[in-house]
């Protein structure tokens, strides 16, 4: 993230990036297949996944899509000025707005296998829930990085969740309830 920040995602190579790290350019390949995946490393979809297990199924599909994002997002804030070189990289390079495009529609795909819907019916319901819940989601992360990260990220996917189902949902600021 270093060399992308310092000479741009488009001028630095993935030689670069192997000799900054100290290893060859083809063990880089083996652990990344493509430059765009050093910046856009999954990290989200598996806790995404198990947050969602862990909910009860019970609950209205976007509060439950919507306390994994919110909940995954705490999680990864740990490392927050990474997330946000990341994001602001993703956001200023069309090459990786297309990966991240590609690693939405995983995602999409990643939370309806967790919701297991049951027919076809219940799928589509789900990948609309989920669909909106990461455009919303998308919202608050392309508003946190122009913010320079200076909000907090998981109340502001909370906000964006808000903003986008309004009072369908009874607390939904904290989403948990």
């Amino acid at each position: 993230m270093r060399l992308f920040a310092e000479r741009g995602y488009d001028a630095t190579t993935v030689t670069d990036v192997a000799e900054a790290a100290g290893v060859s350019p083809m063990t880089v390949y083996r652990h990344f297949p493509t430059k765009e995946d050093l910046v856009l490393v999954d990290q989200h979809r598996q806790l995404v996944a198990e947050r969602i297990a862990a909910s009860s199924a019970g609950q209205p599909l976007v509060r439950r899509i919507g306390n994994a994002l919110i909940d995954s997002a705490t999680t990864l804030a740990g490392d927050e000025r990474f997330l946000l070189a990341r994001l602001q990289l993703m956001i200023t390079t069309p090459a990786l707005r297309a990966k991240h495009l590609d690693s939405h529609y995983a995602l999409q795909q990643t939370i309806v296998d967790a919701l297991g819907p049951a027919d076809p019916d219940a799928a589509f319901h789900a990948q609309a829930a989920a669909s909106a819940c990461l455009a919303a989601m998308h919202t608050a992360l392309v508003r946190w990085a122009e913010d320079d990260g200076r909000t907090e990220l998981p109340a502001l996917i909370a906000k964006a969740l808000t903003a986008a189902f309004g009072t369908a949902l009874d607390g939904f600021p904290g989403l948990h309830a």
